[in-house]
């Protein structure tokens, strides 16, 4: 355990100084646009280009005040709730996009991911800056992976043990089957379907790799949420399912939080350039339903083990009526 911890406790400080870089450009973006010295995006104005980068300014403060969190004493004094929230925030993106800067460059993807936190429509962005941005993510993403676990257990250990024939036996839950409906749409775009696409030629490698990633991460936590809701297979270890059920619902999150305001923005404004692949209604439903089935699922995932038995004695001890 102890040598466990010393490694996470080094993962949390390089996911934070990783991070550094891709905040740093960030500032240097919102700066250079409210300077007139540098361009903005295709398809946005000057405004709602400092707004979507400043938003992407705070989501990295977030981000490296989360890995100090896993790693300093004071991490361990701050109410549970916003820290767990975060890390599974954090944990839905990177996910996504370590599996996807790596597709991408075995597949020599020409550009950044459509619609994505590191570079939203910007064709014009240096290679130096898309290395920093690469290695901002990857470095994160590696860190978190081992810091969170390490934090986790440190804080609730008893939240991994035991296996899933422990735990009370429920229903299979909506969100589970929202979710793998949206993976389904997902992995089906990315095989090439067309239904719900408004415009065939825009479809570029980035977006059907990051489709296919998102389509199996929604799957994988969907089932994930399924066996843990309905305690099968009982003697399977509870950390696996909750690992996968932990990632796949935050990707869900995440990605289609990030995404939904973006689509909401381009079916009202309809700006010059911005024409994504897939109609704009049927985006705005996948993503809700995603933003949606996510969040009910880690409700699912961190929703205390209750007694069942309580109930049942309460009611075996009350006089029947005619006794």
């Amino acid at each position: 355990m102890e040598r466990w911890d010393r490694v996470g406790r080094s993962a949390a400080y390089g996911a934070a100084l990783a991070l550094l870089p891709y905040l740093l450009i960030k500032v240097s973006w919102v700066a250079g646009s409210l300077m007139g010295l540098l361009p903005v995006g295709d398809g946005f104005g000057r405004a709602e280009w400092v707004v979507l980068n400043t938003v992407t300014v705070g989501m990295a403060a977030i981000g490296i005040a989360l890995a100090l969190a896993l790693v300093r004493p004071w991490g361990m004094r701050i109410p549970g709730a916003p820290v767990v929230f975060c890390a599974w925030v954090g944990s839905g993106f990177l996910v996504s996009i370590l599996p996807f800067g790596v597709l991408g460059a075995l597949l020599d993807a020409g550009g950044g991911a459509a619609g994505g936190p590191a570079d939203p429509a910007d064709p014009a962005m240096p290679v130096w800056e898309g290395v920093l941005v690469q290695f901002s993510f990857v470095g994160m993403g590696l860190g978190l992976a081992v810091a969170v676990p390490a934090y986790l257990r440190r804080r609730w250990p008893g939240a991994f043990s035991g296996r899933l024939g422990d735990g009370p036996h429920t229903a299979l839950p909506w969100a589970a089957v929202v979710g793998a409906a949206v993976g389904l749409f997902w992995l089906y775009w990315a095989a090439g379907g067309t239904a719900g696409i408004a415009h065939p030629a825009e479809r570029i490698t980035d977006w059907y790799v990051l489709g296919a990633v998102s389509g199996f991460w929604a799957l994988a936590g969907s089932a994930a949420v399924g066996m843990i809701a309905r305690a099968r297979p009982a003697r399977l270890p509870r950390r696996l399912p909750l690992v996968f059920g932990w990632v796949g619902s935050g990707s869900l999150f995440a990605w289609s939080g990030w995404k939904l305001p973006i689509t909401l923005y381009m079916a009202w404004a309809d700006p010059v350039g911005a024409r994504p692949p897939e109609h704009l209604a049927v985006a705005v439903v996948l993503h809700g339903c995603a933003v949606l089935a996510g969040a009910a699922m880690l409700r699912t995932l961190v929703r205390p083990r209750v007694r069942t038995a309580e109930p049942r004695a309460r009611d075996d001890a009350a006089p029947r009526p005619g006794a």
